[in-house]
Formats: C-alpha cells, sequence, structure tokens
C-alpha cells in the first residue's frame, strides 16, 4: 500500500496532507526515514512513526482506555471534559467511537473501536457478553442483597426483572457484579432498587479482557488479536 494512503487511513488528515508530511521527512518506516509518499509499503506487521512518536498499522483500531472520573463519553459534553480528549488525534480523525459509555463518576475499563462489527457484538443484549465491575456501596451490603440482585431487580420503565449474571460480596462495602446489558445507570438503578447505593464504580473486565493493572488513569494502549478474542469470551 502507498504510505500516503497508509498515513490518511489512520488519521493524519487529507491524502494532499499526508504527501506534504512524507516529503517534509517527517515519516519513518521500520526505523528508517521515508520522503517518497507514493513507495509501496507491506503492511504486514509494519510500524511506523511520525515525529517520532510510533504507530502500528491497524486495518481495524481497537484501544482500551482506563477511564478516569470527570470525563463524559460524549464528544459533545455538558457540565465534564470529553473522554475523547485523553486521544490523539489520529485517532479520532479515523473515527474511533466509544463501545458503550461509562458515567462520568465511573471508572476503569472504555473500549474505543472503529470496528462496527466489533462494537455490536459487545453492545447487544443478544451476545450477552459480561461486564464485570467493581462496587463501593454506601451501606453495608449483607448476602440479602447479593440474593436480590442474582434473583431480578424491577428499575422504572422496564417491563421485566433485570437479573445480574454473578454477584460477589468481597468486603462489607464492596462487591463485584457483573451484568450483561448495558441499559443507562443500570449498575447504579439495581443497587438503588436492592435498597443500597453505589458510592464508586469501577469496570474491571469485558467479557474475558481484564483492564490491565500497569495501565494509569487516562492512559491507552492498542488492543492485540488475543486480547480481541477475549472481550468475546462469554461463559
Amino acid at each position: 500500500m502507498e504510505l500516503e494512503r497508509i498515513l490518511h487511513r489512520h488519521g493524519f488528515g487529507s491524502r494532499k496532507a499526508c504527501r506534504a508530511l512524507i516529503r517534509s521527512g517527517r515519516v519513518a518506516v521500520n526505523g528508517e526515514n521515508v520522503d517518497d509518499p507514493f513507495v509501496d509499503i507491506d503492511t504486514n506487521g509494519l510500524i511506523f512513526s511520525v515525529d517520532d512518536v510510533s504507530w502500528p498499522y491497524r486495518e481495524k483500531a481497537t484501544i482500551v482506555l482506563n477511564k478516569p472520573a470527570g470525563y463524559e463519553c460524549s464528544r459533545r459534553p455538558i457540565h465534564h471534559p470529553s473522554v475523547y480528549t485523553l486521544l490523539p488525534i489520529p485517532l479520532l480523525e479515523r473515527g474511533l467511537q466509544s463501545i458503550g459509555r461509562l458515567d462520568e463518576d465511573t471508572t476503569g475499563l472504555l473500549l474505543f473501536s472503529d470496528d462496527g462489527q466489533l462494537n455490536h457484538v459487545l453492545t447487544s443484549p443478544k451476545h450477552k457478553v459480561p461486564k464485570i465491575y467493581r462496587v463501593q456501596l454506601k451501606h453495608p451490603g449483607a448476602p440479602e442483597l447479593v440474593q436480590e440482585l442474582l434473583h431480578g431487580v424491577l428499575l422504572h420503565d422496564e417491563p421485566e426483572l433485570i437479573v445480574a449474571a454473578a454477584c460477589t460480596l468481597i468486603g462489607e462495602r464492596e462487591l463485584l457484579l457483573t451484568v450483561t446489558e448495558g441499559k443507562y445507570h443500570q449498575v447504579k438503578r439495581m443497587i438503588a432498587a436492592a435498597g443500597n447505593r453505589v458510592e464508586t464504580l469501577h469496570r474491571e473486565m469485558v467479557g474475558g479482557f481484564r483492564l490491565p493493572a500497569d495501565l494509569a488513569p487516562g492512559q491507552w494502549i492498542w488492543l492485540e488479536p488475543a486480547d480481541l478474542g477475549a472481550l468475546q469470551e462469554v461463559e
């Protein structure tokens, strides 16, 4: 594939802008400067750099962000900064979208991708991909709280009981809750319907993929093929 097309597909501007970027000597391929926009590049395992920042070639781009509190999952936020401000411009330009949303005060695993099929699989209720949350409760929990969440709670405007896929009390005021839907404020509403209140909420896993322990809040990394497979694991 022509180098100019590679940069264009990866969000570095118009074809003309990418051409100028290459000719100005700001692009390297596998560690070597290249100033010919039309040179044919093998994309298999390709790593290119722009202004000394490395980028792996991705036909479809999927990343994970450790979302900090205080950010809205919207390109047009109302009360807080957009979570998209934490991502580099090329990713935004190639059209990455968050896969589902986390509330402004919810932290943890947030995926972004330009792969529409992956987005559908992870968000559609029929695929039942589990999402695991660590919940800090306002009031002490009890086995009865867990049982009620596992048997199902009735939420406003929902015709049927909403059932937790799994729920474990791991501390006096802390539990792990697994859901397979993505309803509005779902975890908070479920806990409230069961007679308690969420103080903090952190998403730890989607499918079989766990948020890396060494990924700091506000930082992101690329997902590799094995990670993409893990995301779609359903027990």
